[in-house]
């Protein structure tokens, strides 16, 4: 089979080429700049920016109206928002009467938003879409039938505008292609060898001497067999706890059931346990998680399912930091040196070891792949299958492919070439299997499976079943959607509304709120820092992913139950289990299962600035800075875009020496006028939140960072003032004058689910229908199920 990627890439290309009208411009190419506006602009604005050495750089008199440059859209959107938010003319400047700004911004307004709103119409407001590698994972998996990882396959992708979603940021290159055929082969290799071989069946039932050690005299990390059961004694020991018995023969998924239960059980508390998995060797120390439990003196058993490349075992330990760990002569396990030890540890009884699948069963793969054709065993023998007509059954089978692949109806033009390859491999002498696997690849590695097929305009069923589907699951259309579809029954508003409802309570669903958050809230980059263990001694990996649990959970809640985005910024509920909530200081929750709190005012948690998980994301593991959280919670949480600093103004380094806070240091920059306009946003929430550590635990003073001591520097002092002029002297008091305007919240969150499915940040045209969005989501409090509803509802969503 051929790997012509020049062929592919030039029919990619040719697929893209926007088709662009020709707008109305004045003699120089340039759109008009309305009178009012170069009136206004001339009247108050010239004196501070005329020239190129104008304040913060910006020259008004060069501003040329070339709305086409987007650079420039962009320039006159911030004039305009400066203007119409008082900022600029500075109110001290000047003496302006009210109409004459709103004329200024009234004009300016509908000049930007007429000239945008002309270009969508000829170009769509969504440039040319790609499924994201995680799509294109789930999409195969439904299209085939199989459940391996593909995307890791794939190239990492640019986020843009904080989503991998968005048109304008997903490049395309030989490399890219070359990796998704790549990544194509290996999943039909997959669907077929699932289709054509014996089902994969293995199962090891492993009691407690199967999994211990097996030469008492070798050194090892291994647990140790004490009274008739395999202990794992908390430890820091590197792999201490691998399982050699649970190694994969072959990449899988594989369900693992461990019966378990503690030893030296601490008075307080059970012994928290981390699963994850590995080679673990020191040159491959990469260990993924894989669960975790809390062991008591009672035997409990708990089930976790994970995928295990051949190679690859488990390892079963006590977790918690902040358990007494055990102390082994010479640095190794075995041989004595462990012996029964007076610190927790973890008794496995039996752990069983399954291998199973994802999804279908062989038989409907084969069923996807071949349809009604009989796979024929030839004893030793490939299979073959079994056809009177096997050129028209090759072309049968590859259009009914290729319309599932493409997610909407093909013609005999479109689905031509890709019968072809089939039947010319037919003609070369190759068997119908191998015809099929060539005509398949071929519809995979196409722009018509890659790309979003839309036009300018009112998107049609298809293609708003193909946006609705990976938007809510991020996978291809289910068969209710398409027929739907078929029907042109989807654009209707109640089916619509029905289908989102239907969608979100499926067991597809389920990540919606996971996906969307990995990349909203960059939970995606939880493991890119590690908190320093000699400040943190208590944060460990179950924290961590515990911590994500919560930030899932909570948010899934607040979408089941339409509750009010104002939660995201200051709610009296969360969800724990007994290891977070100790973590958090709070003592009234037992068990590992993730429960819902209501939380006390002692417990200075409440809504997501308060998580562990964003905490731990917007700092760097040593030591927190207000302006990268000010930052994040104007950008994720509040709808407000801060510009990158000014090249002149440098970095601020931290005083390891714990004698200059953070306040004092950040003083210089807002003494800077180019840097105060900025601060005035950044600082509130910055300072509001000081009194969380890295790790997300509270904190009343700074740490001495050259003596490693988490406390003992300048005490923390979180007051500030909001741009407004607000004040607040704790983070308490910040957060209840942020949910004062829950519809600013609200605005933030439609935004952002509008650029997560739509693939194109919303636009300054976009702003009334947002407007729409927000004042519907009003009448339930501002729900998050109900913003989804109307955002996916409205003209944004539902149009290029």
């Amino acid at each position: 089979m051929r790997n012509d990627l020049t062929i592919i890439l030039t029919a990619l290309g040719c697929a893209l080429i926007p088709t662009v009208a020709v707008r109305a411009a004045d003699q120089n190419g340039q759109d008009r700049i309305p009178a009012v506006a170069s009136s206004f602009i001339e009247a108050t604005c010239l004196d501070c920016h005329d020239g190129p050495d104008g304040e913060a750089g910006l020259d008004l008199r060069a501003l040329a109206g070339n709305l086409d440059d987007g650079h420039l859209f962009e320039k006159w959107v911030r004039v305009h928002d400066r203007v119409k938010a008082g900022e600029m003319p500075p109110p001290d400047s000047y003496d302006l009467a009210p109409a004459k700004v709103d004329a200024f911004v009234s004009s300016t307004a509908d000049w930007l938003r007429d000239h945008q709103e002309q270009k969508w119409a000829s170009e769509g407001r969504v440039p040319a879409r790609r499924l994201t590698r995680l799509q294109i994972e789930r999409t195969l998996h439904d299209l085939l039938g199989i459940d391996i990882p593909i995307a890791n396959r794939m190239p990492e992708e640019q986020r843009t505008g904080g989503f991998t979603t968005v048109a304008a940021g997903q490049a395309m290159s030989h490399f890219q292609i070359e990796k998704h055929v790549a990544a194509v082969d290996r999943a039909l290799e997959e669907a077929f060898r699932r289709a054509l071989t014996p089902p994969d069946t293995e199962l090891r039932e492993m009691s407690a001497r199967d999994v211990a050690r097996r030469n008492p005299k070798r050194r090892t990390r291994e647990p140790e067999m004490v009274d008739g059961l395999a202990v794992v004694w908390s430890s820091r020991l590197t792999f201490y706890g691998r399982l050699p018995a649970t190694t994969a023969k072959e990449d899988g998924w594989y369900r693992f059931r461990i019966k378990a239960s503690s030893l030296n059980t601490p008075e307080d508390r059970g012994v928290w346990c981390a699963v994850r998995r590995g080679f673990c060797v020191s040159s491959a120390p990469l260990r993924p998680w894989v669960g975790g439990f809390e062991a008591t003196d009672e035997p409990q058993e708990w089930t976790f399912e994970t995928w295990l490349p051949k190679g690859e075992m488990l390892e079963v330990r006590p977790g918690d930091a902040t358990l007494k760990i055990a102390s082994f002569r010479g640095g190794q396990v075995g041989a004595g040196e462990g012996g029964p030890q007076n610190v927790p540890g973890v008794a496995i009884h039996s752990v069983t070891m399954e291998r199973i699948h994802r999804g279908p069963d062989d038989e409907t793969i084969r069923t996807l792949l071949f349809g009604d054709l009989e796979v024929q065993k030839n004893g030793k023998k490939l299979p073959t299958l079994k056809s009177d007509a096997p050129k028209k059954d090759a072309a049968r089978l590859v259009r009914t492919f290729a319309r599932r692949a493409f997610r909407r109806p093909v013609n005999d033009d479109e689905v031509a070439p890709y019968i072809t390859v089939a039947t010319s491999s037919l003609a070369d002498g190759d068997s119908l299997l191998d015809a099929l696997r060539a005509g398949y690849r071929a519809v995979l590695t196409s722009p018509r499976f890659m790309y979003f097929r839309e036009a300018p305009g009112a998107l049609n069923d298809y293609a708003l079943a193909d946006r609705l589907s990976y938007f809510l699951w991020n996978r291809m259309p289910d068969e209710e959607l398409m027929k739907l579809a078929e029907q042109g029954r989807l654009s209707d508003p109640q089916v619509l509304h029905e289908q989102i409802d239907r969608m979100l309570n499926d067991p597809r669903g389920e990540r919606f709120v996971e996906d969307f958050a990995a990349e909203w809230l960059d939970l995606s980059e939880i493991d890119f820092t590690e908190p320093d263990r000699r400040l943190y001694r208590e944060f460990d990996i179950i924290v961590q992913q515990s911590m994500l649990q919560e930030t899932h959970a909570f948010l899934d809640h607040l979408l089941r139950e339409d509750l009010s985005v104002a939660n995201l910024i200051d709610s009296d509920f969360t969800f724990l289990n007994s290891r977070l909530a100790r973590f958090y200081d709070i003592d009234r929750i037992e068990g590992d299962e993730l429960q819902q709190v209501a939380l006390k005012s002692e417990d200075r948690r409440g809504g997501l600035l308060t998580h562990g998980s964003i905490l731990k994301v917007t700092a760097n593991g040593t030591n927190t800075s207000p302006v990268i959280r000010g930052v994040w919670i104007n950008e994720r949480l509040l709808g407000v875009h801060i510009p990158p600093p000014p090249e002149n103004v440098p970095a601020i380094e931290p005083d390891i020496r714990g004698a200059t806070t953070i306040r004092e240091m950040l003083a210089k920059h807002r003494s800077i006028e180019s840097c105060a306009a900025c601060h005035v946003k950044i600082d509130p929430p910055g300072f509001a939140l000081e009194n969380f550590d890295p790790a997300g635990q509270w904190r009343d003073r700074y740490p001495l960072l050259a003596k490693r001591r988490p406390e003992g520097g300048p005490e923390i002092d979180p007051s500030y003032e909001l741009e407004d002029g607000r004040e607040f002297s704790n983070f308490e008091e910040f957060q209840s004058l942020i949910v004062e305007s829950p519809e600013q919240i609200a605005r933030n969150v439609a935004e952002k689910l509008l650029t997560y499915g739509t693939g194109a940040p919303v636009g300054f045209a976009d702003r009334p229908a947002i407007d729409r969005i927000v004042a519907q989501a009003a009448e339930s409090d501002y729900g998050f199920r109900s913003l989804l509803h109307a955002a996916i509802a409205s003209p944004v969503f539902t149009r290029k």
